[in-house]
């Protein structure tokens, strides 16, 4: 991957957001803030009617999603970008990995869509259908295919699901991801900012790592092997990491979590070439 192809910084397009973010940070780890209530609060605070359009502009879908379980999904997202910018393993990130994490995060749940306590086992592939239309309009680079494919990729990526012996609702359809990661290869260049971005999007839903929480539709081991490679390896593993903080940064299963997490990404490591 050449991680120093050309690509927009997180930070210096979004400043307001990544001021918040490192904010936050400080004061989760300083102790002063130690309640969920407590992030909601100040995420309700910061997120004025104008500082959500500026988000739009970047990420279109993010003033429903901000608006949807009356903002928890909003707050979840913010805890997801404070527990990123806080985890070691983030921090062992070079800088252009570190930015690339925080777009993965920044689209991870756009698409979502759940009722209360409940999980959507299908916005992964949606939320990578968002990112791969918007990535392009924020000066990540694609392929002369880009125009030719998007849409027809697009439909083939939304459509792709299947029946769950598990769930009453369709899942994501992982026999789809061959033609889908091909396209993303073709759209963006294989293990390109843009490609990697759209990929830890996409299967963040797609590796069991909690015990207490399956995930619907998990990759077996030979699809771990074929899909997760030495660079977007990491990228998934702060961005699973950041995405349980996100719920438990405040409870007695943070450590736990984290612990199973780190054990999975570990076995990931032994069966795949990352």
């Amino acid at each position: 991957m050449n991680v120093y192809q050309s690509f927009p910084s997180f930070d210096l397009h979004l400043p307001d957001l990544s001021r918040i973010i490192s904010r936050l940070a400080g004061e989760y780890q300083a102790g002063e803030m130690k309640t969920w209530d407590e992030l909601d609060e100040r995420v309700g605070a910061f997120f004025t009617s104008e500082r959500i359009e500026s988000v739009e502009a970047c990420v279109p879908g993010w003033r429903r999603m901000a608006s949807y379980l009356d903002g928890v999904t909003l707050t979840h997202v913010m805890g997801v970008f404070v527990g990123l910018v806080i985890l070691p393993e983030f921090q062992n990130l070079s800088p252009e990995q570190q930015q690339l994490a925080k777009w993965i995060v920044l689209f991870h749940d756009v698409e979502k869509e759940a009722r209360q306590g409940e999980r959507d086992p299908k916005h992964g592939f949606r939320s990578a259908v968002r990112a791969a239309r918007q990535l392009p309009h924020l000066g990540f680079a694609v392929t002369a295919d880009y125009g030719d494919l998007i849409t027809s990729w697009s439909e083939f990526t939304h459509s792709a699901l299947t029946s769950s012996k598990t769930h009453s609702e369709p899942v994501q359809d992982n026999e789809k991801l061959p033609e889908i990661l091909a396209g993303i290869d073709r759209m963006f260049g294989a293990d390109t900012p843009a490609a990697l971005v759209v990929e830890g999007v996409l299967l963040h839903m797609s590796i069991d790592v909690l015990s207490d929480w399956p995930q619907a539709a998990p990759l077996s081991e030979a699809e771990i092997q074929r899909y997760v490679g030495r660079h977007l390896a990491p990228l998934l593993k702060v961005m699973m990491l950041a995405d349980n903080e996100g719920w438990v940064m405040f409870t007695p299963q943070r450590e736990q979590q984290r612990r199973e997490t780190l054990d999975a990404f570990q076995r990931i490591g032994r069966i795949s070439s990352v």
